[in-house]
Order: C-alpha cells, then structure tokens, then sequence
C-alpha cells in the first residue's frame, strides 16, 4: 500500500507522548513483536482482509524499578477472548493482532483454561493405554472448538505483554503499522486507568485521543467503559466519546456485562441484550456485540471510500 508506516503527530500531543516513552523503558520484545505484526498486516493487506487489533486482559503498574510491589485489577481477559473468537469466525472473516496481559485467557484456549477445574480433567487414556484423548462426554465440544482454532490459522497474531509501560508501548507501535491499512483498520484498546499512586501515568488518558488523531487516524477506533452505577454509565460514555473522538463506546455495568451492553455513537444510543432463553443457553453476548461492531465497521469503511471519492 502506499500510505505511509506511521501517522503524522501533533506538537502538544507528541510533548506527552515524548515525556513518558522518554522516562520509561521499552519491552524487550518489542522490537520482535513489530516485526511479527508489520509481515502480519502486510500479509493480510494484500489479502484486503479487514485487521483488528483487540486488547485484553489487566495491566500491572509497578510501584519501583525493582518491582516486587505492584498495582493490579482483576480483568482476566474473558471478553477480549471471546471477542477475538467471534472476529475470526469465518463469517466476519477478520485478522486479529490479540495484544493481552500474559498469562490472561486466550481465544479459544479459554473453553478449558477458565475451567473450574483442570484442563486434564477433560482427558482419559485411550483404548491401549498408551496415550489420551478428550472423555466421550467432551469430545464433540473439543472437537467444535479445536476445527475453529485450525480454521483461524494464519489470521491470529498474540502478544503479551505485563505492565502498562509494556501495553502502551506495543499499544502505540502496532496503531503506527495499522495506519497503512486506512480504513480497513479497527482498533479496539482497552483504556488504562490512571492509578493515584504513581503520577506517571496522568498523562494515559491522553493516548485514546493520540490515537485517532496521530497513530492510526483512519481506522475506525471503539473503546469499552466499565461502571458499577447504571445511573453514570451512558453520560460517562458520552463523555469519553466527545473526549477522545472515537467512533464507538461500549458501556458496561460490571454486574451486568455479560448480559447486556450500550453502544453509544455520535448519532444513538443502543442497548445490546441477551433474552432470558439466551442466558438460559448460555449464550455469550459477544455473538451480539461483534457482528454489530463489523457493521459500524462496514459503515466506516463505505463513508471513507465516499469522502475520497469527492476529494
């Protein structure tokens, strides 16, 4: 493609972004990681397959160098990987750059992982006791999520990372390799919260913003808030929708997320429900969450190629 690697930065902006990636140390990998993710992207823009970029799991924030005390939050990574599952699908037929806290849940990994008892426990020895195999009573389930897996192949890139110096750094550097994709890109981060105790991460909130307006500004850009009070949820998603201008926010009650979320856009706002005979089933709302969101994708993709159209 044409476009440029990285997306032109702005003066006020790039002085935060320069204080804190100046003041903190990259991940190690991350050189390595970015050469995986540019063959990733290139590959598959080639390919002209849609690319998301979905990030999962909690962040630590280490409270000195030598970190033996550290802040955490209790995000296991449960949507993150589910989400990233149902991008794969070969409906919506996407590539995912999965960037996750390690050690979190993984797609399709997580069915066995999350489990309230051992992954072994889903194994037996087979007939001539020389190896195993999955028990009678899980083997069609395993076999379901094991030919998904396959399926997916080359379309799932995962990386880890642990801390939040780690996630903004991958953060920032796979938006920069995105932006070739124009609007082809979607980009779902997740966005860390500033911890009182340590004054370097003031400046986080700000990144959600860099993001549509430096790193990668023709991806179409959706974010997640998280709230315990109902009352708050919509007017705070509004606000973090006009502050960082993405073009989606996905709010949340934390007693309810896994039944029922609201998409707020600039235009509407729309709760996304599971029906009492779903919740019966089981069934994971992210079967609702990503076809719309690949639909609000569609939507950005066609309102990009028409703006170039009359330029």
């Amino acid at each position: 493609m044409a476009a440029p690697t990285t997306a032109p930065t702005t003066g006020s902006m790039q002085s935060d972004e320069d204080r804190y990636f100046s003041t903190n140390p990259p991940p190690k990998d991350l050189g390595q990681h970015m050469a995986l993710v540019e063959a990733f992207i290139d590959k598959h823009a080639k390919a002209n397959r849609r690319v998301v970029l979905v990030t999962s799991g909690g962040t630590t924030v280490p409270l000195e160098k030598q970190t033996v005390r550290f802040i955490d939050n209790f995000s296991a990574g449960t949507r993150g990987a589910t989400s990233a599952e149902y991008f794969l699908d070969d409906k919506a037929d996407y590539a995912v750059i999965f960037l996750h806290r390690q050690f979190s849940l993984q797609p399709y990994s997580r069915h066995y992982s999350h489990a309230t008892h051992s992954f072994l426990d889903f194994l037996t020895e087979d007939d001539n006791g020389h190896g195993v195999r999955s028990r009678d009573e899980d083997a069609a389930s395993m076999l379901s999520v094991w030919r998904r897996y396959r399926a997916a192949g080359d379309r799932l890139l995962a990386l880890p990372f642990v801390t939040i110096t780690d996630y903004l750094f991958e953060l920032r550097a796979i938006s920069r390799l995105m932006h070739r994709l124009g609007p082809n890109g979607l980009l779902s981060p997740k966005a860390p919260r500033s911890k009182s105790l340590v004054i370097d991460l003031d400046p986080v909130p700000k990144f959600l913003k860099s993001l549509v307006d430096n790193w990668s500004p023709e991806s179409m850009m959706i974010s997640f808030k998280l709230e315990t009070d109902p009352d708050l949820l919509i007017g705070k998603a509004k606000g973090a929708l006009e502050r960082y201008q993405h073009h989606l926010v996905i709010g949340n009650i934390l007693a309810t997320r896994k039944q029922e979320v609201v998409f707020v856009t600039p235009r509407d706002v729309n709760w996304v429900r599971l029906s009492e005979a779903d919740v019966a089933s089981n069934v994971e709302i992210e079967t609702l969450i990503v076809p719309q969101v690949i639909s609000l994708h569609e939507e950005h993709i066609r309102t990009h190629k028409a703006r170039e159209k009359t330029q």
